[in-house]
C-alpha cells in the first residue's frame, strides 16, 4: 500500500510516521517551498488521548526522548485583571503534558520523504481505483490512498467535500512568545489563566522543557536533530470580533491595548520576539455530509478546525493521524478491505472531530471581549478578588493549561 500525505502539519507528519511503523509506504506532499518557510514553534498542551495518539504513531525507541522534551503543566484556572487580582476562576486546576510545535515538528520530520513546494491543485481517481494527485509544479503521483492533511484551507477538501467550508467567526487573535527570565517566572500564577481587559483578554502559558530539546536528541536519540529552543512564555491576545491589528506589528498592537497593565505583563510583550509574533483569524470547519467513499479522505483541521479555545486542535488531528494508522494496518493484513478501513476511520473521525469543533465554540464566547458584559459585573468580581494588586508571587494556584481547557490558545 502507499499513502500520499497533502500537507506538512503535525497530523500529516504524525500519520506519515505511524505508517512508516507499520511498513507502509507514505510520502509527504507540503506547498511552503521550504519545512522552515514559517515558524511553527508555540507551545500546544496535549491531553491524554493526544499524547497517547503521539506516542502510538512513533517508534518505540523514541518514547525517551518524547518523554524528555515535554514540560509539565499546572492550571489554576484564574481570572485576573490586568494588575494581575484575582477577580473570579474558570474552573478547577487541572493537570497536563506541554510541547513546543516547532521541536515536535522536528521529530516527526525525521527520517520521512517530504516534497516541499508541491501546492496541490487537484486530483483524479483512477479506473484502478488509486489517487493520481496533481501539483502546481513536478509529476503526479499516483497512491492507493490520498490523505489531505493541509489546513483550513485544504485543496483536497474544495474537491473532495466543497459544500464543507471554513467559517471565520471574525475573532482574531495575536499570538507570540518571550524567553522565560527569571522575571517572568514570578508570573507563574498568570500562567493558564485568563487576564481580563476592558476590551482584550489575555492568556499566558509556561514552556518549561524537563531536557533542552538538543541536548535530549544527541543523548537518547542521535539520529533525530533537534533545535535548540530555552524555556519561553507563549502569549495570546484575543481582539474584538472584526478586530485589526491597528498598528505596524502585532507587538506593537498588543501594547496599544495594554496602556496601564502590569508593569511585568507589558514587558514580557515588549521582550518578545518580533519575528514569531503575528496575527491570526479564528477559523473553524465543521464536519457535517459525508462524501462518497473512496481513496481521498481527509484529517486534522482540513476536516475539523476547532477555535483554539478549546485547546484540541492539534490533539483532534494527532487522534486522526493514530485512529487512521490503526484502520490502514486492518487493510494490510486484510482484516478488510481499504475503502471499508477508511469508511471505519471517516465514521469515528466526523463524530468526535464535530463534537471538538462544537466545544471549541462553546468556550469561545468567555475569551470575547465584551465591554458591556465587563462593566455590569466589574463590582461583583473585584469583590471577590483574593490577590492584592501589583502580587504575583504566591497570588492563587500553579499556573499552566490543562489538556483540554478552555483557557487553552492552542491549535
Amino acid at each position: 500500500m502507499r499513502v500520499s500525505v497533502i500537507g506538512a502539519g503535525l497530523g500529516g507528519l504524525c500519520l506519515a510516521q505511524g505508517l512508516r511503523g507499520a511498513g507502509i509506504e507514505a510520502d509527504v506532499y507540503e506547498r511552503d517551498p521550504a519545512i522552515t518557510a514559517r515558524f511553527q514553534g508555540y507551545r500546544l498542551v496535549l491531553s491524554p488521548v493526544g499524547f497517547e495518539a503521539l506516542r502510538g504513531c512513533l517508534p518505540l525507541r523514541w518514547h525517551p526522548l518524547l518523554d524528555a522534551i515535554v514540560g509539565d503543566a499546572y492550571a489554576g484556572q484564574l481570572i485576573l485583571d490586568p494588575q494581575l487580582n484575582q477577580i473570579g476562576e474558570l474552573g478547577p486546576g487541572r493537570t497536563g503534558i506541554v510541547i513546543d510545535r516547532q521541536v515536535l515538528r522536528h521529530l516527526l520530520l525525521t527520517g520521512l520523504t517530504v516534497r516541499t513546494g508541491a501546492a496541490l491543485t487537484g486530483y483524479d481517481v483512477l479506473d484502478d481505483g488509486k489517487a493520481e494527485a496533481r501539483f502546481a509544479h513536478g509529476a503526479p503521483t499516483t497512491a492507493d490512498l490520498l490523505v489531505g492533511a493541509d489546513g483550513v484551507g485544504s485543496a483536497v477538501r474544495a474537491v473532495l467535500s466543497p459544500q464543507t467550508t471554513a467559517t471565520d467567526t471574525g475573532t482574531r487573535f495575536v499570538i507570540g512568545r518571550t524567553p522565560l527570565t527569571e522575571r517572568f517566572a514570578a508570573l507563574e500564577p498568570a500562567f493558564g489563566s485568563k487576564i481580563a481587559g476592558d476590551e482584550v483578554s489575555l492568556m499566558l502559558g509556561a514552556m518549561r522543557f524537563r531536557t533542552p530539546p538538543k541536548q535530549a536528541a544527541e543523548e537518547l536519540a542521535p539520529e533525530v536533530t533537534l533545535p535548540d529552543i530555552r524555556d519561553y512564555v507563549r502569549w495570546a491576545m484575543l481582539l474584538p470580533p472584526n478586530g485589526s491589528l491597528g498598528a505596524p506589528t502585532a507587538q506593537e498592537a498588543v501594547l496599544s491595548r495594554m496602556e496601564g497593565w502590569h508593569p511585568d505583563l507589558r514587558a514580557l510583550i515588549e521582550q518578545a520576539d518580533p519575528d514569531n509574533s503575528t496575527l491570526l483569524p479564528i477559523r473553524v470547519v465543521e464536519p457535517r455530509e459525508r462524501w462518497t467513499p473512496g481513496p481521498v479522505t481527509l484529517l486534522g483541521d482540513a476536516i475539523h478546525a476547532t477555535s483554539p479555545t478549546g485547546g484540541n486542535g492539534a490533539n483532534t488531528a494527532l487522534r486522526d493521524a493514530d485512529l487512521l494508522r490503526r484502520c490502514l494496518i486492518e487493510a494490510v493484513e486484510r482484516r478488510q478491505d481499504l475503502l471499508g478501513a477508511v469508511g471505519d476511520y471517516e465514521r469515528q473521525m466526523f463524530e468526535y472531530g464535530g463534537e471538538a469543533v462544537r466545544h471549541s465554540l462553546a468556550a469561545l464566547p468567555a475569551f470575547v471581549p465584551n465591554p458591556e458584559r465587563r462593566i455590569r459585573g466589574r463590582g461583583r468580581r473585584r469583590a471577590a478578588s483574593g490577590v492584592r494588586s501589583g502580587q504575583v508571587s504566591g497570588a492563587g494556584r500553579p499556573g499552566g493549561e490543562p489538556p483540554d481547557s478552555q483557557v487553552a490558545v492552542e491549535r
